[in-house]
């Protein structure tokens, strides 16, 4: 019993840690101007040397205070992956099956 009333207490918590703010085209535009995130052509490129296929979605998102590129990408054989990459860096930091 106490550990349910501790999950329930959690719930909040949780679910702002894994809550992700979208950024604007305006923003992104101010956030490149200021050097905090690099050209998303720039990272495009770097992510398809590593991940080719056909790009479907980008979108700059703040996760846990760090600029995400999140893109989609249809892969050769018909599969699509969403990859996550640092917008500062280009980075890849995650690529997983999209559901």
């Amino acid at each position: 019993m106490k550990q349910a009333a501790l999950l329930l207490a959690l719930l909040p918590v949780l679910a702002v840690a894994a809550w992700a703010d979208d950024i604007d085209h305006e923003r992104a535009l101010e956030l490149l101007r200021e050097g905090k995130i690099r050209p998303l052509s720039e990272v495009v490129d770097a992510v398809r040397r590593e991940v080719p296929g056909e790009l479907l979605k980008v979108e700059l998102e703040l996760e846990d205070g760090v600029y995400v590129y999140e893109l989609k990408i249809l892969r050769p054989e018909g599969r699509v992956q969403e990859i996550e990459a640092d917008a500062a860096t280009g980075k890849i930091l995650d690529i997983e099956d999209d559901d």
